[in-house]
């Protein structure tokens, strides 16, 4: 199977029309929101760049 690019943007549009449905819908509901662990400084994060004037 030999892929190219469109030409025009008719051609665009026939070549997503042949992508299946199943692909081009997005489920009916949203995914589950996660919170994100929390994140502390720790003392080796400290010691890391104890020693550093400047810590970009």
């Amino acid at each position: 199977m030999q892929t190219t690019e469109p030409d025009s943007i008719a051609e665009l549009i026939a070549d997503c029309a042949q992508i299946p449905r199943s692909v081009r819908e997005s489920p009916n509901t949203p995914p589950i929101q996660r919170h994100a662990a929390v994140w502390e400084v720790t003392d080796s994060c400290r010691a890391q760049v104890a020693d550093l004037d400047e810590y970009v």
